[in-house]
């Protein structure tokens, strides 16, 4: 479907053919038994190159799959925690935390309130200031904690390589 007067041509080892009209080039194409593609159709004149179609299609949609291998999925890993949590759960939830980090996905930690629990706040914030120091060498603060609800929201990221 190329609507232009004259068209340059390239063949499919890259090399040029020169301008042509869109007739003579698809009768060269078909004489290789392969198609003409519009490759540049913004340029002056339009570029249009003899390739099999169907294997660059093949090709292009291989590196995408290849490209899609290579990428890392990060994943938000959750850990509650009560206000009243007792030190060695505190420590036990902490190292799941780390393992989290240490396996390049993100980590939300949450103290979660109940009931009466909510008047006392600060207990909860205090254990997730423990929490951040306890982290900071291997963990940055991606968001500080903030209250959404009944519940106390902390993500840490891992730390970045230098």
């Amino acid at each position: 479907m190329i609507r232009a007067k004259e068209i340059r041509v390239v063949d499919d080892e890259t090399g040029q053919l020169g301008i042509m009209s869109p007739d003579q080039a698809l009768a060269m194409a078909r004489a290789k038994d392969m198609d003409l593609v519009e490759v540049a159709p913004t340029a002056n004149p339009p570029v249009c190159r003899i390739m099999n179609y169907g294997k660059f299609q093949y090709q292009k949609s291989k590196r995408a799959h290849d490209a899609k291998k290579h990428q890392k999925q990060v994943v938000l890993k959750e850990v509650k925690f009560r206000p009243r949590t007792d030190d060695h759960d505190f420590e036990f939830k902490k190292n799941h935390i780390v393992r989290f980090l240490r396996d390049g996905n993100k980590a939300k930690a949450t103290v979660v309130f109940r009931g009466r629990e909510m008047t006392h706040q600060e207990i909860g914030r205090h254990l997730m200031d423990r929490l951040v120091e306890e982290l900071k060498d291997t963990a940055e603060v991606e968001r500080s904690a903030k209250m959404e609800g009944y519940m106390l929201v902390t993500i840490f990221a891992p730390k970045k390589k230098q």
